[in-house]
């Protein structure tokens, strides 16, 4: 039989065990019920003035480009530039053999001589001839023969100048000038070689002038801006020079850092593409950007005007659109917000519908913000130092 000591003892133990349970219990639902709400960052919309731009991508083309070709015949007599390099206006770069030339520029030096002679002769027979005939010492056909004579000297003297003046174009068609300043490619003849023969066009070499440099690039009839119109219907003088500015990145840079303006616009839209020719003007002083070369295109579509923007990472998209998630700065309730986006400045975007710029966005955290349940706001470190209130400090 169990004694009443042993009773009384298991009744204490069992005592204890329903107490420590009962208390167990109750740390369990305090427990529940003692987590904070989650820590979610922060950020107010940003205002700021702003300029929209409109992004596209274009070709780079140069000024000028021309073939030197050799305008005259003989042998190429010497080089003298090395493949690729900048010449300057007027730079002698190819010489064709000048002695021919030279002779014959000095046989045409004198037919000139000879026909001044001849001409002093007949104008001097003439007028003879003329004073006898008024004296009737001698007949009319006389007068008449020399008086011809006269003017056939005349006009085989202009001949004779007119060769010569060939000759000296002839001559100096062998020495081959740089008609602008540019970057020339290489040799296309070796010296040695005979250029210029009849019947055939023999090109020396190509020059390109690569300061300054065209860009163009085509946009939506829809997206033309409306001082594009007034490009379009207007002749520019210096004064309207920059008036029109557009940007440009090449491929190995960021962002659009060389600056450039407007100079041309075509005279109607492209049927097929719906689209409109623009050229931009670039001073590439320093020859990075080449011919041919693909580049990133900004154009600005008006003037600055005031807006919002949030953070790219702030705007979230379901299959209503884009939504910011957006804390009540009184109770820190998350509610949901439908957006309109606009276009990326930086790493922002431009929130054109939505907000009014007070509101407290979150920007990181998102997945713990969930509408309708209370947060702690946590200000980014980038933004002004606020309290939880959403005041500043």
């Amino acid at each position: 039989m169990i004694s009443f000591k042993t009773k009384k003892i298991a009744g204490a133990v069992l005592t204890c065990l329903m107490l420590t349970f009962l208390a167990g219990c109750g740390s369990k639902k305090k427990a529940a019920f003692s987590f904070p709400p989650p820590k979610v960052t922060v950020s107010r919309p940003e205002r700021k003035d702003i300029v929209d731009y409109l992004d596209t991508s274009g070709n780079t083309q140069a000024v000028n480009t021309v073939q030197l070709p050799a305008r005259v015949e003989g042998y190429l007599d010497g080089v003298f530039f090395k493949d690729g390099d900048i010449v300057k206006k007027g730079q002698l770069l190819f010489r064709i053999q000048q002695n021919t030339y030279e002779a014959q520029l000095q046989q045409a030096e004198g037919a000139i001589l000879t026909q001044k002679a001849a001409l002093r002769y007949d104008k001097s027979q003439f007028e003879r001839y003329s004073k006898l005939y008024a004296q009737k010492a001698a007949a009319a056909s006389d007068v008449e023969n020399w008086r011809y004579q006269f003017d056939t000297a005349k006009a085989n003297l202009v001949t004779a100048r007119a060769q010569r003046d060939l000759a000296k174009l002839n001559l100096a068609y062998t020495r081959v000038v740089a008609p602008f300043t540019g970057r020339i490619d290489r040799r296309l003849v070796d010296p040695g070689n005979l250029v210029g023969a009849a019947g055939s066009n023999t090109t020396l070499a190509v020059l390109t002038q690569i300061s300054p440099l065209y860009v163009y690039f085509n946009i939506a009839e829809t997206a033309v801006p409306p001082y594009v119109n007034e490009l379009r219907t207007c002749s520019l003088n210096k004064r309207d020079i920059g008036r029109f500015p557009v940007y440009i990145g090449l491929s190995t840079e960021k962002g659009y850092p060389q600056k450039g303006y407007l100079d041309f616009a075509a005279s109607s839209v492209n049927a097929s593409t719906g689209t409109l020719l623009l050229r931009g003007v670039f001073p590439n002083h320093d020859g990075k950007m080449l011919p041919g070369e693909y580049v990133r295109v900004r154009l600005p579509l008006g003037k600055k005007h005031p807006a919002i923007l949030v953070p790219q990472a702030a705007v979230q998209y379901d299959q209503l659109g884009a939504y910011l998630l957006v804390v009540n700065p009184k109770d820190h309730t998350v509610s949901h917000r439908n957006v309109t986006v606009g276009p990326t400045k930086g790493y922002s975007f431009v929130i054109e519908k939505g907000l009014t710029g007070n509101e407290l966005v979150v920007t990181q955290g998102v997945l713990h913000a969930i509408p309708g349940q209370k947060v702690i706001p946590v200000f980014a470190k980038s933004s002004p130092k606020e309290n939880s209130k959403g005041t500043t400090k």
